[in-house]
């Protein structure tokens, strides 16, 4: 039991001087002397496009129409050729000849086409801006200067936290 009593004076002498020596906050205003704001790089990249045409070859199709006229032009005419078994093969002989000389006829000439096709040509661009990130504030404070970076201007004065511990 006595040891508990000590224990327990022990444990209330210390918490008297804790609260002794607890600090007292409060706040209090502090003229500002200068705001000079920090800058920063940033870029902003952007992307510029724009359509360029360029040639391209294709190959015409071919046509089927020489082939057919040809073919029943060469039929008739090999038909006229020619008796008996000798009329079919001259019209068959024909047939195949016309197709071949009105194919030649329609398609000879036909190249390569050169068209326009669009295409869309894209680049990105560097946009660089500068931008304010923070003000460093010299202030004074009860004859004492100091100097902070803040994220805005405080105006012409500020709002400042004091403590005050013995020492």
């Amino acid at each position: 039991m006595i040891m508990m009593r000590t224990g327990l004076l022990a444990t209330l002498a210390c918490l008297g001087t804790l609260s002794v020596a607890h600090a007292a906050d409060y706040e209090d205003f502090a003229r500002v002397l200068s705001v000079t704001p920090q800058y920063e790089q940033v870029n902003y990249p952007q992307q510029e496009c724009r359509t360029e045409y360029v040639p391209v070859q294709r190959q015409q199709q071919r046509g089927a129409g020489g082939s057919l006229i040809g073919g029943i032009a060469g039929g008739i005419i090999g038909n006229q050729v020619g008796g008996g078994s000798g009329r079919a093969v001259a019209t068959a002989a024909g047939a195949i000849t016309g197709a071949i000389v009105g194919d030649r006829l329609e398609n000879n000439d036909r190249g390569a086409v050169v068209d326009q096709q669009p295409v869309r040509q894209c680049r990105t661009i560097d946009n660089w801006q500068s931008r304010a990130n923070g003000y460093v504030v010299t202030y004074e404070y009860h004859g004492h200067t100091y100097t902070s970076v803040m994220p805005y201007d405080p105006g012409e004065r500020m709002r400042v936290r004091v403590s005050v511990m013995p020492r």
